[in-house]
């Protein structure tokens, strides 16, 4: 395979910096498991006065931040409410059912993002027949959706709902930080109707592993029995916990280079005769666009870009994803906008 000059298969690609890992190395550690790792502990101090609760805990991924959460929240049988293009219903593995005995019911939103009256409708009528509609889940930004940012006032008004019938409510914040720096609107002003809110540490912020999942005591005291069920105890974790710290501190700001890379990139594309952008607007790092009308499929059009040293995803059929982060500079944007021109230029139907 040739290699690869400009990655844009995700933003989970990124890397660590040279100043990232000589943090990493002068972390002072202990045992995580008694709370004694300090820089676990500040880590996670952070994170909780950031999204604006108790207190929080760290763990390997993401994906186990979700199930943790929806195990906390759900017992088996319940129901979880959720867009129908939400990470946890499509790339979690069917953890929820498998993890939680959750079921789940997909709402049918715009660009990832529902509204208040289609979350009433979801919630099911008390009856010993059906499952109890117990969750809603949240993700900002929703990445299916073409990396868009919620509304304040919609991300609200929809855990109103919930909470007005008794539901718990969860926020993905996988990519909340992009949801901050491409709005203006503070994580813990996002965060503060939801009972549960996690951000990942690595993708744009660029740290090797790890994520944050913030509640309340007892949401956490909770969280920790089942970190340990699903596997997810460590031990000297203060290693990884600090590039956690050094992204917090160093890598937030920057996130709106990635959006403006996003954005020079889907104005290149927009320039290809008989090529869509999924979404009207590229709020974030994402863009996700349409090679239907020249009549290839998305795995053809990757696999032509490989070849120039170029990697996107594939999506569907005919839909990709590329993604900008830490170490997509413009030079990489124009190197790959070119390498798309040359490949779409070469299918294009009359």
């Amino acid at each position: 395979m040739k290699q690869i000059l400009v990655d844009l298969y995700s933003d989970t690609q990124s890397r660590p910096t040279e100043e990232m890992r000589q943090y990493m190395l002068q972390a002072e550690v202990g045992d995580e498991q008694r709370s004694e790792d300090p820089t676990t502990n500040l880590l996670i101090d952070k994170v909780a006065t950031l999204l604006g609760k108790d207190t929080a805990i760290f763990l390997p991924s993401g994906t186990m931040c979700n199930e943790i959460a929806y195990r906390v929240h759900c017992e088996p049988g319940d129901e979880i409410i959720l867009d129908k293009t939400s990470h946890t219903l499509h790339y979690e593995a069917g953890a929820p059912s498998a993890l939680a005995g959750a079921t789940t019911a997909c709402l049918d939103g715009k660009n990832g993002i529902f509204n208040a009256n289609q979350v009433h409708a979801a919630i099911r009528p008390i009856s010993r027949h059906m499952p109890r509609s117990k969750l809603l889940s949240v993700e900002n930004t929703a990445n299916l959706g073409g990396g868009t940012i919620w509304p304040l006032e919609q991300i609200n008004e929809v855990a109103s709902v919930a909470k007005d019938n008794g539901l718990n409510t969860h926020l993905d914040g996988a990519r909340l930080l992009n949801a901050v720096v491409g709005s203006g609107v503070s994580a813990k002003e996002f965060s503060a109707s939801y009972d549960s809110v996690w951000i990942d540490l690595t993708k744009g912020l660029g740290a090797p592993v790890g994520a944050v999942l913030a509640g309340s005591e007892s949401f956490i005291d909770r969280a920790w029995r089942f970190k340990h069920q699903f596997g997810g105890a460590m031990r000297q974790s203060g290693i990884i916990a600090a590039a956690g710290i050094y992204a917090l501190d160093h890598h937030v700001d920057r996130l709106s280079d990635d959006h403006e890379n996003a954005k020079l990139l889907g104005k290149i594309i927009q320039e290809i005769p008989n090529i869509k952008l999924e979404a009207e607007h590229i709020e974030t790092n994402m863009v996700f666009f349409n090679v239907e009308k020249l009549g290839v499929s998305a795995s053809e059009v990757a696999t032509k870009l490989l070849e120039q040293g170029v990697r996107i995803g594939v999506f569907s059929e005919f839909v990709l994803r590329a993604v900008t982060y830490l170490d997509i500079n413009t030079k990489n944007i124009e190197h790959a906008g070119a390498a798309i021109k040359k490949v779409l230029s070469k299918s294009i139907t009359v």
